[in-house]
């Protein structure tokens, strides 16, 4: 599983103190745990009005202080990411495009010729689609897309979108629906979603977003948004792996637990 650090988020109020006060050991500081606890890549999202583009410039500078890991530069700005994702050392994440406007045609060129991968929403001019039918639409127009600037499937990270639980009418099987029908046509691709988006408004999230996950990763998906330093969603993600006959022997299910990575904090 491609695990992408979700801590450094100027939607969180802590990160959000930080950025305000420019209080690089707290970044430095998350950046570090989330290396140690498994991450792929950190993302970096400066949630900022004013000055975004310089501010994640600063923020990515602490980040690379303490760790090589790759970065996933986060905002919904195309412009912004254009100006910021170069200052990184090395070839990361883009988060992200979608069907909206001309977020595609500003981003795709820019890194057609390098090794950054992207984050493609399936959303569109006319918002989140509502079903499944819709969302492979969007898909479709960004494949056409990536094909134009001869991105291969391997760098794209495909978001179906995950919506809140306790709203939706069919639980999670739209999501599921869309998972496994990218997942057969393009078995390379990547597909990706923000976790914890599921659980919002109900009671013990954490239940909700280790159930979710199990079903997600059964469906197709490989890559997540999420809390690396969370020991139990960690563990979850080796065991599914392994149970899903992706981790030879359960190798890494084992090196994982051996390294601290889950399990319980006093061996």
């Amino acid at each position: 599983m491609i695990v992408i650090g979700e801590k450094i988020n100027g939607s969180i109020p802590a990160v959000a103190e930080a950025i305000a006060k420019r209080d690089a050991d707290f970044i430095r500081a998350r950046a570090k745990a989330q290396a140690e606890a498994g991450a792929t890549y950190i993302d970096c999202c400066a949630s900022v009005h004013e000055n975004e583009a310089e501010t994640l410039k600063w923020m990515i500078d602490c980040i690379q202080e303490v760790t090589d890991l790759p970065i996933c530069v986060d905002s919904p700005s195309a412009e912004t990411l254009a100006q910021v994702f170069p200052h990184c050392r090395r070839p990361g994440l883009i988060n992200s495009v979608s069907g909206e406007g001309n977020k595609i045609d500003i981003l795709f060129p820019l890194i057609a010729d390098t090794q950054w991968q992207v984050i493609c929403l399936l959303s569109d001019d006319t918002g989140i689609p509502k079903c499944a039918a819709d969302r492979l639409r969007v898909f479709d127009r960004i494949m056409e897309k990536a094909g134009e600037y001869h991105i291969r499937p391997g760098r794209l990270h495909i978001d179906p979108l995950v919506e809140m639980l306790c709203t939706s009418e069919d639980g999670i099987a739209m999501n599921v629906e869309v998972i496994s029908t990218i997942r057969k046509r393009y078995p390379d691709i990547h597909i990706t979603a923000a976790v914890s988006n599921i659980s919002f408004n109900l009671p013990v999230r954490k239940m909700i977003n280790l159930g979710f996950t199990v079903l997600a990763m059964n469906a197709g998906l490989d890559s997540a948004i999420l809390d690396p330093t969370n020991r139990d969603m960690m563990g979850v993600i080796y065991a599914t792996e392994a149970l899903l006959g992706r981790d030879d022997y359960c190798m890494e299910y084992i090196g994982a637990y051996r390294s601290g990575i889950f399990g319980p904090l006093n061996k």
